[in-house]
């Protein structure tokens, strides 16, 4: 096994560095998550630089690492373009739902590096996404345990 990328330890210990897991699953992107990609890949190389000229060797095997995972997200990246007034959920839409107690919910189906359900945004691979994909407004999904009915696609 390589050791080419590990962290210093307290004692002169050196504990491997894992490698960032990378999804099996196509890299979907919507255009502003290729250009989220880029900005990281490039903010990644300037951290770099500068932990290399501070001879910061942890620094310099994590950003390294990271640069691996980064690199390889953007040369798998699929950016898959937003259609106008879909029919149906796909990919980058922005669906709201609502649920039999009256909540509206509205989130944007985005690709996985790009998820965050905190802001609304949900990965196309996450089990209300996946269950959303191809309905059309009027159409029932499952949502927290119950039911929702889809009211609007964008």
């Amino acid at each position: 096994m390589s050791r080419a990328f590990v962290k210093e330890m307290d004692g002169g210990e050196r504990e491997e560095l894992p490698e960032l897991a990378i999804s099996p699953h196509r890299n979907l992107v919507t255009a502003e998550g290729f250009e989220h990609i880029e900005a990281t890949v490039r903010r990644l190389e300037s951290e770099l630089a500068a932990a290399r000229v501070a001879d910061d060797r942890p620094t310099v095997a994590r950003i390294e690492r990271d640069l691996r995972y980064w690199g390889s997200r953007r040369s798998t990246a699929e950016v898959v373009p937003r259609v106008l007034n879909p029919d149906t959920v796909r990919f980058g839409c922005v669906v709201e739902i609502q649920t039999g107690s009256g909540e509206r919910v509205r989130f944007r189906i985005v690709g996985e590096d790009e998820s965050d359900p905190a802001r609304g945004l949900v990965s196309y691979v996450a089990p209300v996404a996946a269950s959303l994909l191809g309905a059309a407004p009027g159409d029932s999904v499952t949502f927290r345990g119950g039911e929702a009915e889809i009211v609007r696609i964008e």
